[in-house]
C-alpha cells in the first residue's frame, strides 16, 4: 500500500477546488503526507478557504515563479527538509491561445515557457538544498507535447519543453537519488482548461475514442502521482506516465 507518512510535500498551482493540483494535495494528504502549498497572489483567498481541509498541513506561502525574489523569499522561508515536489504550472496568454501558432508573439511564447516548463528548472534549482536525502519530482503534462492538439497550440510547445526539462533534470539530479517524472494527464475540465476553445468537444472526442471509454478524473491522476512521489516507484526517473483512459495509444480509432 503506497503510504507518503512523514514526507513532505510540496505542491504548486492550486488554483481552484478543481485543481488537479488540489487533488494531489488532497491525495498526498490522506497518505500522511505534511503539505506545503506554493501559490500566486491571486489566488491567495481560495487557498485560505481551502487548506482547512487538509489534516497536515505545513504552511501555504506565496511563490510566484515570474519573480526570483518571491521565489527566494519563499524556499528561505522554508526550514524543514522535501521529500516531493509536484509541478502543477502552466499558462499562456489569452491572445496566444486564440491566435494562429504561426502568429504566436515573442513575448506570449516566453511567457507560456517561462511559466510551463523553465520554471521546474528554477523550483528544482532552489529545492535542491532542502532534499539532502533525495526525492522525487513530478510535473503535470499533457499530450499536446507530443502530437498536435486542436487549439492547444502555444501550449504543446511549452509542454514538450517541459517534459525535456523532465528528462534532463532527471539526468542531472539523479546522483543527488532525485527522480524527477511527469504524468500525462488526460483532458479535464479545470481553471486552467476553460482557455482552450471548444474543450467541451476535447471531452466528448476522447471519452469516444479512449479504450476505457472514459474521460479521467482529477483523482485519478492524484492517485498516479501519489505512486511516483512514493518510495514504490524508487527506481523510475525521466518518464512521462500517461493517465489518459488509453486515448494516447489511439492512431486510427474505430469507423463502425
Amino acid at each position: 500500500m503506497i503510504s507518503l507518512k512523514d514526507k513532505t510535500a510540496l505542491i504548486l498551482g492550486v488554483a481552484s477546488e478543481r485543481s488537479i493540483a488540489w487533488a494531489i494535495a488532497k491525495k498526498f494528504d490522506s497518505l500522511g503526507a505534511n503539505i506545503l502549498l506554493g501559490y500566486q497572489f491571486r489566488y491567495h483567498s481560495r487557498i485560505k478557504d481551502l487548506v482547512g481541509q487538509l489534516t497536515n498541513l505545513a504552511g501555504y506561502e506565496r511563490c510566484d515563479v515570474t519573480k526570483n525574489e518571491e521565489m527566494g523569499a519563499f524556499f528561505a522561508k522554508t526550514t524543514q527538509p522535501i521529500d516531493v515536489i509536484v509541478h502543477s504550472l502552466a499558462f499562456a496568454p489569452a491572445t496566444a491561445l486564440e491566435n494562429p501558432i504561426i502568429d504566436t508573439k515573442d513575448d506570449d511564447f516566453a511567457q507560456a515557457a517561462l511559466i510551463s516548463a523553465h520554471s521546474l528548472a528554477k523550483i528544482a534549482q532552489h529545492a535542491v538544498g532542502h532534499m539532502s536525502q533525495g526525492g522525487s519530482i513530478v510535473a503535470l503534462t499533457y499530450l499536446g507535447s507530443q502530437r498536435v492538439c486542436a487549439n492547444y497550440r502555444v501550449m504543446g510547445v511549452a509542454k514538450a519543453a517541459l517534459e525535456a526539462y523532465v528528462r534532463e533534470l532527471a539526468f542531472e539530479l539523479g546522483p543527488k537519488k532525485i527522480r524527477v517524472n511527469a504524468v500525462s494527464a488526460g483532458p479535464i475540465k479545470t481553471l486552467a482548461a476553460s482557455g482552450i476553445k471548444d474543450f467541451d468537444l476535447i471531452l466528448d472526442y476522447n471519452r469516444a475514442v479512449a479504450p476505457l471509454r472514459e474521460n479521467v478524473t482529477q483523482d485519478d491522476v492524484a492517485g498516479a502521482a501519489a505512486f511516483l512521489a512514493s518510495d514504490e516507484s524508487k527506481m523510475i526517473t525521466g518518464q512521462t506516465i500517461f493517465v489518459d483512459a488509453g486515448y494516447s495509444i489511439v492512431g486510427v480509432p474505430s469507423l463502425s
